[in-house]
C-alpha cells in the first residue's frame, strides 16, 4: 500500500503539471513569518529604482573625469561639458549630459572594503560585513516595512537575484526579491510563472483554484497547523498575481512601442531600464538592476568604449521617461558599484580596486536635482570635501523612502538591529 498523499500530492493533481507552482513557493515556501502590520509611511520616493554596475565602476571614466591631472591619472578618455555648468562626465555620455540637471552627483563616497564580495554587502545593505550576522538588503527591508501593493511583489531583482547581498539576511525569506527568470533583451521573453499554459484558459483556472481551495480546507481542518495560514496567506498572493490582468501587465514589455523600446535601446541596458519603468509605474517598491561588468584591470579605454554608450542612452531615456510621466517626482533612481577604480592607470592599461573615494549618482524621489555633493581630490584618489560614507548614504534612501533607519528589526535569538546602524540623513542632499 502506497503513502498517502501530501497536501503537496494535491497541489500538483489540482494543478495539473503545477500551473503557478513555482511562484506559490516564492510566496509560501520562502515564508516563515506571521503575517506583519506594515508601519513604515511613504516618503518622498515611493518606489526606488537601484541600478547596479557589478564590478567597480571608473569614477575617473563615468562621473569623476579629472581632464586637468597628469596624464597618467586622467586617463586615455576625454570629458564633456552637461547641461549644469561647470559639470563633466566621460565623453561616452552625451546624452546623460544633457539631463545633468536632474541628478545629484556625488563624487566623494568612500568606504574600505577593496575585495568585491564585501563591497558588493555594503551597497546592498548598508553596513560592513559581518561573520557574526548577515543583513538585509534595502530592498527586502523595503519589502518587510511596506509589504505588497496592487498584487505586484514589493521587491523584484532584473533579471534575477544579481548576489547574495541581495537578498533577505536575517529577515523571513519571505522578504526575498522576485527574480524575472530571464532577460527582458531576449527574443520572446515571458516571466516565468505568469503565464497560463496552452490548454488552460481563465475559467479553468478559476476551476482548479476553486478545486485547490476545498483541498486545501480539507488539510487545514485536519492538521489544525497554525503555520497554514501564514502559507495560505502566500499562495493567495501568488494567485493575485497569476490572475491580476494589471498586474501580468506590469511585466509585458512586448506592450511598450516599439519607439519606446527604440529610444531606452534594444540591448540589456535598455531593456532592462524600460522593465523597471514598468514595474514601478505599476506599484513595485524596489526594483534592483544589474548592467554590465565594470572590473577593468586592463584596456580600460576599449572596455568604456564598450559598455558606456547602451547605459548612457538607457539610462538619459529612463530618466526622461520618468519624468515626462510625472513619475521622476516619487521615483528615487540610484546608481552605484561597489566602489571605485585606483587614481593611476597601471601596466596593463586598466585601474585596480579602489574604495577610498568613488561614485554614486541619485534621481528624483525628493533629491535635489543639478547638484554636484561632494568632491574627490585633483587626483581622485580621496574625498577632498563632503565624504559620503555607507550609513549615511542608506539611511538617506531610506529616509526618502518614510524608513527611519534608527528602527530596530529582529535577528535570530531575539537580537534588536537597526535598520541602519550609525548613520544620518545628509539633508544637503534633499530638495
Amino acid at each position: 500500500m502506497g503513502m498517502r498523499p501530501s497536501r503537496r500530492d494535491f497541489l500538483h493533481v489540482g494543478f495539473c503539471g503545477g500551473i503557478g507552482l513555482t511562484l506559490a513557493d516564492y510566496f509560501a515556501l520562502k515564508a516563515k513569518a506571521d503575517i506583519k502590520k506594515y508601519e513604515s509611511k511613504e516618503g518622498t520616493a515611493k518606489s526606488v529604482i537601484f541600478i547596479y554596475l557589478p564590478g567597480g565602476a571608473a569614477h575617473q571614466e563615468t562621473w569623476d573625469p579629472k581632464p586637468y591631472a597628469p596624464i597618467e591619472y586622467r586617463g586615455p578618455m576625454n570629458s564633456i561639458q552637461t547641461n549644469v555648468s561647470g559639470t563633466f562626465v566621460n565623453e561616452m555620455m552625451p546624452k546623460t549630459a544633457q539631463i545633468a540637471n536632474k541628478l545629484t552627483i556625488c563624487r566623494s563616497m568612500t568606504h574600505g572594503e577593496a575585495a568585491h564580495e564585501r563591497g558588493t554587502h555594503n551597497m546592498f545593505t548598508g553596513y560592513r560585513p559581518s561573520p557574526a550576522l548577515q543583513f538585509p538588503s534595502m530592498g527586502s527591508v523595503v519589502s518587510h516595512e511596506f509589504g505588497p501593493r496592487k498584487n505586484l511583489p514589493p521587491y523584484v531583482c532584473i533579471p534575477g537575484q544579481p548576489n547574495e547581498f541581495a537578498g533577505t539576511g536575517y529577515l523571513s525569506s519571505s522578504f526575498a526579491p522576485f527574480s524575472l527568470g530571464s532577460d527582458p533583451a531576449a527574443n520572446g521573453f515571458t516571466v516565468r510563472d505568469l503565464k497560463l499554459p496552452g490548454g488552460v484558459d481563465d475559467t479553468r483556472f478559476t476551476r482548479r483554484r476553486t478545486i485547490l481551495d476545498t483541498v486545501n480546507d480539507h488539510f487545514t481542518k485536519k492538521e489544525k497547523s497554525d503555520s497554514l495560514d501564514a502559507v495560505d496567506t502566500f499562495y493567495q498572493r501568488a494567485y493575485g498575481l497569476v490572475s491580476s490582468v494589471d498586474a501580468r501587465e506590469a511585466f509585458n514589455i512586448d506592450a511598450e512601442p516599439s519607439p519606446i523600446r527604440d529610444a531606452y535601446g534594444r540591448n540589456t541596458a535598455g531593456q532592462r531600464m524600460l522593465m523597471a519603468r514598468r514595474l514601478v509605474e505599476s506599484g513595485v517598491r524596489f526594483v534592483t538592476l544589474t548592467y554590465g561588468g565594470w572590473d577593468m584591470h586592463d584596456n580600460i579605454n576599449g572596455s568604456i568604449r564598450s559598455q558606456l554608450p547602451a547605459f548612457d542612452q538607457a539610462y538619459a531615456q529612463l530618466i526622461s521617461d520618468l519624468d515626462g510621466r510625472g513619475l521622476l517626482k516619487d521615483t528615487l533612481v540610484c546608481i552605484a558599484s561597489e566602489f571605485g577604480r585606483t587614481p593611476k592607470i597601471n601596466a596593463t592599461a586598466g585601474r585596480d580596486h579602489w574604495p577610498k573615494v568613488f561614485s554614486v549618482v541619485f534621481a528624483g524621489g525628493g533629491m535635489k536635482p543639478g547638484i554636484v555633493y561632494g568632491s574627490s581630490n585633483s587626483t581622485a584618489s580621496e574625498p577632498e570635501d563632503d565624504a559620503l560614507n555607507v550609513e549615511d548614504w542608506a539611511t538617506t534612501i531610506y529616509h526618502c523612502l518614510g524608513i527611519n533607519a534608527d528602527k530596530e528589526l529582529m535577528a535570530p535569538g531575539d537580537r534588536p538591529i537597526e535598520i541602519c546602524d550609525g548613520g544620518k540623513v545628509r539633508k544637503e542632499l534633499l530638495a
